[in-house]
């Protein structure tokens, strides 16, 4: 039986971002570390199981400390009857959850969002970086391959009161959970490899300095939870599937993921992975018998389904939940 054990872990970013913290990237780029730390027979090792609904690691998004996201639900299971007065267009814009009203009923959420702009890190500025790509035939950028483009660029910052991208980046913390089996890969191994993706750079354009960031601390946590929950919110892309969830009284956005490889994998001459369709993160997924797993979803490829170039290649399809009372609601067919 694994020994998973729920983390939450503290990342300080120290500079803009290429690709967001979505966690089946996040899990993606950490086995990459884990081969890097201790080889590919490790990873090998680690991943037995995986696509057989036993995975060793599953990794959230990375969240504003301190608060979770809104799920992916109709306003009337986030709003009471004596709430209608609620501004239904203005409040989609409030998204974030603070950690501490978790245990308030979910149908009184509606009232309790707060908007990206009133908290750090909730706020994702983008810009643009410019490059240019020189002919060194000729000593200049020309068209094609070597005209001028540029490339965005990600800062989590509070973006009302921050007059440039990166001002206040000092301040903001970003929460990460995780669930770990403790059996197969230790917590001062996990918080080796973070450490180690935070010092070289997480996703794209990682190798010109974007994607820094300090991993402040890694610790077990209660997983988060409601009482007598009979649903789940997802904190991750995922793939639910299986009997236990009924699919008349689930809601989610779908996400397709067109992947590429990382690392050395990129040198293969094939980077690009097999597109893969998912529910993102947020996702509001009702159980018909409670599950004692803190995760859900179902792990993806290593047949050879997802890449040729590398045909091990697996996708998490995996997330972190939290799990939830939410009123009985009429299946999709009877609503109005």
């Amino acid at each position: 039986m694994p020994n998973y054990a729920f983390l939450r872990g503290t990342l300080r970013p120290l500079t803009a971002f290429g690709t967001p913290l979505k966690g089946d990237t996040l899990f993606g780029q950490l086995c990459w570390g884990i081969v890097h730390r201790h080889g590919e027979e490790r990873l090998k090792e680690l991943l037995r199981g995986y696509t057989a609904d036993d995975p060793f690691l599953v990794v959230s998004d990375a969240f504003p400390s301190g608060y979770l996201p809104r799920p992916t639900a109709p306003h009337r299971l986030l709003q009471s009857d004596s709430e209608k007065t609620i501004d239904r267009k203005n409040s989609k814009r409030n998204i974030w959850l603070r950690w501490e009203d978790l245990s308030r009923p979910l149908d009184s959420w509606g009232a309790l969002f707060l908007a990206s702009e009133e908290i750090f890190g909730g706020a994702m500025v983008r810009d643009l970086q410019h490059h240019n790509s020189l002919n060194r035939k000729t000593g200049t950028t020309g068209t094609g391959m070597f005209a001028p483009y540029a490339t965005t660029k990600i800062w989590f910052r509070r973006a009302k009161s921050d007059p440039e991208p990166s001002a206040g980046l000092s301040d903001v913390r970003l929460d990460l959970y995780l669930v770990c089996d403790q059996d197969r890969l230790t917590l001062p191994e996990l918080s080796q490899i973070l450490g180690d993706m935070g010092a070289t750079g997480f996703g794209r354009d990682a190798s010109t300095g974007l994607g820094k960031f300090d991993l402040l601390s890694l610790d077990p946590t209660p997983p988060l939870s409601q009482s007598e929950p009979n649903a789940v919110m997802t904190l991750a892309p995922s793939l639910p599937q299986g009997s236990k969830i009924d699919p008349n009284r689930s809601f989610y956005l779908p996400f397709t993921r067109f992947g590429r490889h990382g690392d050395m994998a990129v040198l293969r001459g094939k980077p690009y992975k097999t597109p893969v369709l998912l529910a993102d993160t947020g996702a509001l997924l009702s159980l018909r018998e409670p599950s004692p797993l803190p995760f859900i979803g179902h792990g993806l490829g290593g047949d050879g389904s997802l890449s040729k170039s590398l045909p091990a290649t697996v996708h998490q399809g995996y997330a972190p939940v939290v799990s939830l009372a939410m009123n009985p609601t009429p299946t999709r067919g009877n609503r109005q």
